[in-house]
């Protein structure tokens, strides 16, 4: 009885082993598709209006205001192509009898990556004139104080007397390009 049963035990083992055709592992392809991306946009608010401060003695002249009211956001990713990217600004026209200036302040915010280097205080024109340089792949963080902060300063420039034809308000353009 005792051969019986252990020949009963090893059929009963061999009929337990299974073989599949599918092994204990497998794999696949994953692709990863990361978009190009270059968007800005300036928050805290849609206009600024700047004046000049009427001189409270004989002989002086006025003095230009400033405001910092606006910031600079953007995101950006690149390719190793085209590594960086720049931000540039300019006028829609001319405003004779006045000096309009730009500081980029400094990034803060946060955001995150390669958010790049500002030029420091120019003087708006009619031609591209890059603020923001060497900007990777980043994000800088939305809405005010998050990125950069932009000074418009209000100075006399050019000729005095074409300080009464300053009635036409401009427009100030923000591009970020390769």
């Amino acid at each position: 009885m005792k051969k019986i049963k252990l020949l009963m035990l090893g059929l009963f083992t061999s009929a337990v082993s299974v073989y599949a055709q599918d092994t204990q592992s497998d794999n696949h392809t994953l692709t990863i598709t990361v978009p190009e991306v270059a968007i800005l946009d300036i928050e805290g608010g849609s206009s600024i209006s700047l004046g000049y401060t009427a001189p409270v003695e004989a002989g002086l002249g006025v003095a230009g205001a400033s405001n910092s009211d606006l910031w600079l956001n953007y995101s950006s990713i690149k390719s190793s192509i085209n590594p960086t990217r720049t931000v540039s600004v300019k006028l829609s026209e001319t405003v004779g009898g006045a000096d309009i200036k730009l500081t980029t302040g400094a990034y803060s915010g946060s955001g995150s990556g390669t958010t790049g280097t500002v030029t420091g205080e120019i003087t708006l024109s009619t031609t591209d004139q890059t603020i923001v340089s060497d900007i990777g792949s980043c994000y800088t963080g939305d809405g005010v104080n998050n990125g950069h902060n932009l000074t418009y300063k209000l100075d006399v420039g050019g000729t005095y007397a074409d300080l009464e034809k300053l009635t036409t308000p401009v427009t100030v353009t923000y591009t970020i390009s390769n």
